[in-house]
């Protein structure tokens, strides 16, 4: 039998390199505003009373944002941060002294900040804390939307695909789902506006959701174009000037002209996939998770508002956190 060293105990390596994980959590743990949030959650999250005493409001406020950041579910969560010592690290959670809560615990927060829309209010107080710190909003606005798939298979108990969630055809493919629009400044890749809706709402319904209402410039696809988005757009920016991608018809293809001018204003609309990127490739939410539009839209909120923290680079608040 082989003899354990000391460097099987945390504390006592020779060897070891800070991981990809383990770094981009020391990021986060800087930039997030820890107070801020705990203070949106804390009139809603249970006291102490008679029974057993409540998990501490920012641990389980962690553990969702490692969930949500590393795409893991309830159980897997609970299970990553035994596994993982740097998840450990960054909930604070010591296994000599405590055990990690289960994930009917993480289920029941997840539960509660869907139930008052925290994840919407998150968003909104990153929006504040950005603006209070400086960030100014440039004349021009980027708006798209990006379909996040859920499951089509009605193999399941109620057998039945979600009914929130319907059918889009994008080109010549259809996809089930929801989609997740946002607006975003075209100098700083900030996200200032974001709706949720189910599938087949066209994206340029949620046009009015998206502007601030002080654009000079508005950028998109050519789904935006149109006499009726050109009327919404003097209802909402009227200083605004339409710069979305002209469209081909079946008998008025495009001049070479329009394709060099369209090249030149995807140059400037590309700013707005780089959250699309991070919200679904660099952390997982390209399917929806949950059943029902209003759980899935609680977890988009909340991303975009730590994608806008992450983008920011920079503390939002004076708060020096311990170690």
């Amino acid at each position: 039998m082989k003899q354990m060293t000391f460097a099987a105990a945390k504390g006592f390596e020779v060897h070891g390199r800070a991981t990809r994980k383990a770094q981009f959590l020391a990021r986060m743990e800087g930039l997030v505003p820890w107070s801020e949030f705990c203070a949106l959650i804390e009139p809603h999250y249970p006291k102490a009373g008679n029974g057993r005493p409540p998990v501490g409001l920012e641990r389980m406020l962690r553990m969702y944002l490692v969930a949500n950041w590393f795409n893991l579910s309830d159980e897997g969560c609970e299970e990553a941060l035994y596994d993982v010592p740097a998840f450990r690290d960054f909930c604070r959670i010591d296994l000599g002294r405590e055990r990690v809560p289960d994930a009917t615990t993480l289920l029941n927060f997840r539960h509660l900040l869907e139930t008052h829309q925290i994840g919407a209010a998150l968003f909104a107080k990153v929006g504040e804390l950005l603006l209070a710190k400086g960030m100014k909003l440039s004349g021009g606005t980027i708006v798209d939307a990006t379909l996040i798939a859920a499951p089509p298979s009605t193999k399941n108990e109620q057998q039945s695909r979600d009914p929130e969630m319907h059918q889009s055809k994008k080109g010549k493919q259809w996809y089930f789902g929801m989609k997740v629009h946002i607006g975003v400044d075209s100098q700083s890749g900030l996200v200032h506006s974001a709706s949720v809706t189910s599938g087949n709402v066209h994206d340029s319904h949620e046009l009015p959701n998206l502007l601030h209402g002080q654009e000079t410039r508005l950028y998109g696809d050519s789904a935006y174009r149109g006499e009726k988005q050109r009327e919404r757009l003097k209802d909402i920016a009227p200083k605004a000037r339409d710069f979305t991608n002209k469209r081909a018809h079946n008998n008025r293809p495009l001049s070479h002209a329009d394709k060099q001018t369209n090249r030149r204003k995807s140059s400037v609309r590309s700013i707005v996939e780089h959250p699309f990127l991070t919200l679904k490739r660099l952390w997982g939410f390209a399917k929806t998770r949950y059943r029902g539009l209003a759980k899935n839209a609680n977890r988009a909120y909340a991303m975009l508002a730590l994608i806008n923290v992450s983008k920011w680079g920079r503390p939002l608040t004076g708060e020096v956190r311990a170690a």
